[in-house]
């Protein structure tokens, strides 16, 4: 796996922080929430071929959990992404359908159009263990310990032998503060996006977050400039759209 790393330099953002971010993108550059939904989709897919399927998806079997919110959407473009690659992709979803936000729901009816499997938390597959688990299920707007079918699935993808890549931060985990809430993913790696969530820099939080990557999303360097940010960050992602962190 030829990625860039960095063991320093690359400053940390507070989920405030991460807000005014995605503000700024969709509001004073009109970097839509599906534009970045498919470059961290497609960078999560990308991360899961080299990382975890030796290259070449084809024929390996996948879940993907995925929520309601952002994240669940990222999850399902990734899940979209390596079914063309010829991977056997399963989504399991905590809730149904009318629960999920409009640009989730897009993904959500993408995925039943190709003919990806999308099943309840209840339904989860026990005859086929994956090769691998995405993690999509809560972002950084987490509020308080995952319930109910959320939950379920956590504790689904701990019990499984497979890995874990979660996208942007492991669900469970509180990406502003480091809090480790019960239940919450353990996972192998976490791909996070745009900038390192402050919480997952936390040494309490090491063994669930496993190893740290970075993905581009798109941000403007003006944008991280702007008086409400003031952060100097560099072309991090010159060399490559996902690094990892050290």
């Amino acid at each position: 796996m030829n990625l860039p790393s960095y063991a320093d330099g690359v400053p940390s953002v507070t989920t405030p922080q991460m807000i005014e971010v995605d503000r700024a993108m969709v509001e004073d550059y009109r970097i839509e929430l599906i534009q970045m939904m498919e470059n961290a989709g497609r960078n999560l897919a990308h991360l899961a071929r080299v990382r975890f399927l030796e290259g070449n998806p084809l024929g390996k079997p996948i879940t993907a959990i995925a929520g309601t919110g952002g994240n669940g959407g990222g999850a399902m473009v990734a899940a979209r992404r390596l079914h063309g690659w010829g991977a056997r992709l399963v989504v399991l979803i905590p809730d149904p359908d009318q629960a999920f936000t409009p640009i989730p729901a897009h993904q959500l009816d993408i995925l039943r159009r190709i003919g990806v499997p999308v099943l309840p938390a209840a339904q989860a597959p026990d005859s086929v263990p994956p090769s691998l688990i995405l993690d999509g299920l809560i972002g950084y707007s987490l509020r308080g310990a995952p319930r109910g079918p959320a939950a379920d699935l956590i504790r689904w993808a701990n019990q499984q032998a497979a890995p874990v890549l979660s996208l942007d931060v492991p669900s469970g985990v509180d990406a502003g503060t480091g809090t480790l809430h019960d239940p919450a993913i353990r996972a192998t790696a976490t791909m996070t996006l745009a900038l390192p969530k402050e919480g997952l820099r936390k040494g309490e939080v090491a063994g669930c977050v496993g190893e740290l990557y970075l993905a581009d999303i798109s941000v403007p360097p003006q944008l991280y400039e702007s008086p409400a940010l003031g952060l100097s960050v560099g072309a991090i992602f010159a060399e490559a759209d996902v690094v990892r962190l050290r």
